[in-house]
C-alpha cells in the first residue's frame, strides 16, 4: 500500500486498479453527460462562482459538530474499509467520512471543493462487513467521478424549491432543473453501484445489500434470485398505463428502485466490460483529457437503442415497434422511389436504359441512383 493508504489489510485479497478512470465503470448515460460537462469551457469557473450560494461550509460544520467522524479511534472498521476502497480505486486523498444518527438506511457523497461521505446509523446497523464494503466503494466511486458536486447542487436546489413554493411560478424553473438533475443522478447511482462491485468484488454481497435496503434485516426470509425475479416482473408486467405509472413513480426519486439497481448490476457483472476491468484492461485517468464527447454520446445512444430493443416494458416495446415500423416504411418508400426513377429493378437497369421521360433520367432518377 502507498503512504496515503496505510491501514489494515483487506480481509481477503482483492484486485487493485491503478490509475483507473471513472469512465471504466460509469453508466453510458452518466458518462456522456459528465464528459460533455467537463469539456465545457468555463464550467468549473461557473460552479466555483455558484459555491458562494451553496451551504457547503455549513454542511461541513454541521457534520463535524453533530455526527461522528470515522477514524482509527471511531468506527475503525469503517475507516479500514474507506482506506481499502480508496486504495483499490487509486483515489489518492481519502475523503472524510461521518456516521450520523438516522434510522433510515442511507449514504451520500457531497461537497464542492472536496467530497465528504456520510453514512446513517440505520445503514451501518443493517449491513454486514462485505455488504458495507460495497456501499463504501459505491460512495468512493461517487467521489472519483466528481458526482459530489452535482449532488450538492441538487440538495441545494431541492431545498430552495421548497422555500419559494409559495411564489406564483417561483419554483417551476427550479423544479425543471431538479427533475433533470434527478434523472442524471439516478443514472449516476448505477455507475456508483458498479464502483462498489469493483471495490467489494463480491456480487452476492452487493445483491444482499440492495435486498436489505428494500426489505430490512431479515436475510433468512429473503432470496436473491427471487428478488431479481421481481425486477423482471416489474419490467414486463402490465400494459401502457403501468408503464406511465412507473415513470410517474420514479420522477420524484433520487435513486432508481432497488430491484432495478440489482438487475442492472447483475447484468453488468456478467458482461465483457466488467471482465476486462478485472483482467486489468480499463481506461486510465491520464487519458481523460482525450475522451471524445462524440464517442460518449454515440455509446449512450447505442445503449438506449439496445435498451429499447431488448426491453420487456410495454411502452418500450411500443417505441421499438414504432421505430421498426418507421424503418420498414422508409425502406418501402425508398424501394418505390427507386422503382419509379430507375434504380430498383434487377440491379442492371440504369437511368439511360430504363423507360420514362428525359426529365426522369436527368433529374431525380440519377440523384436517387447516386444516393443508393
Amino acid at each position: 500500500m502507498t503512504e496515503n493508504h496505510q491501514g489494515s489489510v483487506p480481509s481477503r485479497q482483492r484486485k487493485r486498479f491503478p490509475g483507473i478512470s471513472s469512465r471504466a465503470y460509469e453508466h453510458p448515460a452518466d458518462r456522456s453527460a459528465l464528459v460533455a460537462l467537463r469539456k465545457l469551457s468555463g464550467f468549473d469557473t461557473a460552479f466555483k462562482a455558484l459555491s458562494g450560494l451553496l451551504p457547503e461550509r455549513s454542511l461541513r460544520l454541521l457534520f463535524l459538530s453533530d455526527s461522528v467522524r470515522v477514524s482509527d479511534a471511531q468506527f475503525s472498521h469503517l475507516n479500514d474499509m474507506l482506506r481499502d476502497a480508496c486504495y483499490i480505486l487509486d483515489l489518492e486523498k481519502v475523503p472524510p467520512m461521518y456516521v450520523t444518527q438516522d434510522p433510515k438506511p442511507n449514504a451520500m457523497c457531497i461537497g464542492l471543493d472536496e467530497p465528504i461521505i456520510v453514512l446513517t446509523t440505520g445503514l451501518v446497523e443493517l449491513l454486514d462487513e462485505e455488504e458495507m464494503r460495497a456501499v463504501v466503494g459505491h460512495e468512493v466511486g461517487h467521489a472519483l467521478s466528481g458526482h459530489s458536486v452535482y449532488r450538492t447542487v441538487l440538495l441545494f436546489l431541492t431545498n430552495l424549491a421548497l422555500k419559494v413554493a409559495w411564489i406564483p411560478l417561483g419554483n417551476v424553473a427550479i423544479m425543471a432543473i431538479v427533475t433533470a438533475l434527478r434523472e442524471w443522478f439516478r443514472k449516476s447511482e448505477l455507475s456508483a453501484d458498479r464502483a462498489g462491485l469493483l471495490v467489494g468484488q463480491d456480487v452476492q454481497a452487493s445483491m444482499r445489500g440492495l435486498m436489505k435496503i428494500a426489505g430490512g434485516n431479515h436475510l433468512h426470509e429473503m432470496n436473491v434470485d427471487a428478488f431479481l425475479a421481481q425486477a423482471d416482473e416489474y419490467e414486463k408486467a402490465g400494459d401502457l398505463r403501468d408503464s406511465v405509472l412507473k415513470i410517474l413513480n420514479v420522477l420524484p426519486r433520487s435513486h432508481p428502485f432497488t430491484t432495478v439497481r440489482a438487475a442492472e448490476l447483475k447484468k453488468w457483472s456478467e458482461s465483457r466490460d466488467f471482465q476486462r476491468i478485472m483482467d486489468g484492461h480499463y481506461p486510465k485517468r491520464s487519458e481523460d483529457k482525450d475522451a471524445s464527447v462524440t464517442d460518449s454520446f454515440r455509446e449512450s445512444a447505442g445503449h438506449y437503442a439496445d435498451t429499447v430493443r431488448t426491453s420487456k416494458d410495454p411502452l418500450m416495446k411500443l417505441v421499438g415497434d414504432i421505430a421498426g415500423g418507421a424503418g420498414d416504411l422508409a425502406g418501402d418508400l425508398g424501394g418505390r422511389l427507386r422503382n419509379r426513377f430507375g434504380g430498383g429493378q434487377g440491379g442492371g437497369r440504369t437511368a439511360d436504359g430504363g423507360s420514362g421521360s428525359g426529365e426522369e433520367k436527368d433529374g431525380p432518377g440519377r440523384d436517387g441512383q447516386g444516393e443508393g
